[in-house]
């Protein structure tokens, strides 16, 4: 089976025959996704990966040996991705959203909505960038919200705003999104090469993002207040866990010019916000754990063993026949292309996990414009990524409401014009920089 590496053990003899093996795993995939979207009784999604994983192994269609090097490879990634997931919560439990959101408030309520789209815009793209897409969703979403209330602002630009951050403005560091993780270790790039390369396409995908808000929403950012803004709370800013934070940040360059893994920097952060709020009695080891979300995590390495066995069995030779080669413009644009549609059809992290071991070989460039594909590219769809899905019912959970056409009409516009201009800012940085 595949791995982020390219990865394959020798295959081993099934006893279910080729078409029988194919249609099991691609119907497991989709029964997983599924789950995932719909999550019934909010059961966890690994409720659902985990025994399909089983079952696959169980039936010979992926031998152990080829299972366990798939949870093996994606054990660091997914380690990594909890301990920046703690980091997370823990700056929220510091207050550090809370005070970018009345900054935003201050801001807006002098100047107006349009300046608050454009403190949304800020602030998601460095939380996106700094502390992953989750940190996004789940805890700057409810302060975008609180914070256009208070203001009497229409809600729907700036909620959306952080639903198409989520997924456009991770793709700065390797620790913004779990799909960078898996693209940084399939790349053979250094955590400051890989920012470098992703800088131009970072900025000019968020750059279209804004350009296109701006234009599609300027009758709701025109609008008078739905009510007289109400004030709000000044909180002070969390010194110590932006000092914190800007550390670990400087530590994940350290660590790749020192040839260590940038997650022991991650890891060093957050054992020191976690020992100052546990010693605060502001936490508990409960909490922490919690925090790192582990049934998500198990999930992860359920799901690459479920891709695996699909890739192996049909999906990795009709990709392989589609995916271009090469670091040219065109080959770039197309392979993103893919990445986009692919995600949409399966989810964005089943779509990294199918194409890299077919663009790893290629070098730096294809494995970047697939990265781009299964980011930018969620924007379009509901069903894109996991983040937009748990963006969807954080606003549920605070009775907000965007439609699907909503969704989808904006999507068509951003996703082409963003995806195109990030691919062509990375072509030109390959040119410059070098991969």
């Amino acid at each position: 089976m595949s791995s982020c590496r390219g990865h394959r053990a020798t295959p081993p003899e099934y006893p279910l025959n080729a078409l029988a093996a194919e249609s099991l795993s691609a119907a497991l995939l989709l029964g997983v996704l599924a789950f995932a979207v719909f999550r019934p009784r909010g059961l966890p999604e690994a409720t659902a990966a985990v025994p399909a994983a089983a079952l696959l192994v169980a039936l010979g269609v992926v031998s152990p040996a080829d299972a366990w090097a798939q949870v093996r490879d994606l054990l660091p990634v997914v380690g990594f991705l909890a301990v920046v997931l703690a980091l997370a919560r823990l700056c929220a439990d510091e207050g550090l959203f809370r005070a970018a959101g009345a900054a935003v408030a201050r801001r807006a309520a002098d100047r107006g909505p349009t300046a608050l789209l454009g403190g949304v815009f800020a602030v998601a793209s460095v939380v996106t960038a700094a502390l992953s897409l989750d940190a996004t969703v789940v805890l700057l979403t409810p302060v975008v919200l609180a914070t256009t209330a208070r203001l009497g602002a229409r809600p729907r630009p700036h909620v959306l705003a952080t639903a198409h951050l989520a997924n456009s403005a991770s793709l700065l560091l390797p620790v913004s999104n779990l799909t960078n993780l898996l693209a940084f270790t399939a790349s053979g790039l250094s955590f400051t090469r890989f920012a470098a390369l992703m800088t131009l396409p970072w900025l000019v995908a968020i750059g279209v993002e804004y350009a296109v808000f701006r234009r599609c929403f300027r009758a709701d950012l025109a609008a008078p207040p739905e009510h007289v803004p109400v004030p709000g709370e000044h909180p002070p800013l969390p010194r110590f866990a932006l000092a914190v934070l800007l550390l670990t940040l400087a530590g994940f360059a350290l660590a790749s010019f020192a040839g260590a893994s940038p997650a022991w920097a991650a890891l060093a952060g957050t054992a020191v916000l976690a020992v100052r709020a546990l010693r605060r009695r502001e936490t508990t080891p409960r909490r922490v754990i919690a925090s790192t979300a582990p049934a998500f995590c198990l999930f992860v390495l359920a799901l690459g063993v479920v891709v695996g066995a699909v890739v192996d069995h049909g999906l990795g030779d009709g990709l392989a026949r589609v995916l271009p080669a090469g670091n040219s413009l065109p080959a770039l644009l197309a392979t993103a292309a893919v990445a986009a549609v692919l995600a949409n059809l399966i989810n964005n992290l089943p779509a990294v996990l199918a194409l890299l071991p077919l663009a790893a070989p290629g070098g730096a460039g294809p494995v970047l414009a697939v990265l781009i594909g299964v980011n930018i590219g969620p924007n379009l769809t509901y069903a894109g990524s996991l983040a937009t899905l748990l963006w969807r019912r954080v606003l549920q959970a605070h009775a907000v409401r965007v439609s699907v056409s909503d969704f989808t009409r904006l999507g068509l516009i951003t996703t082409p014009l963003a995806l195109a201009a990030a691919v062509t800012a990375l072509w030109a940085g390959l040119r410059v920089i070098g991969s």
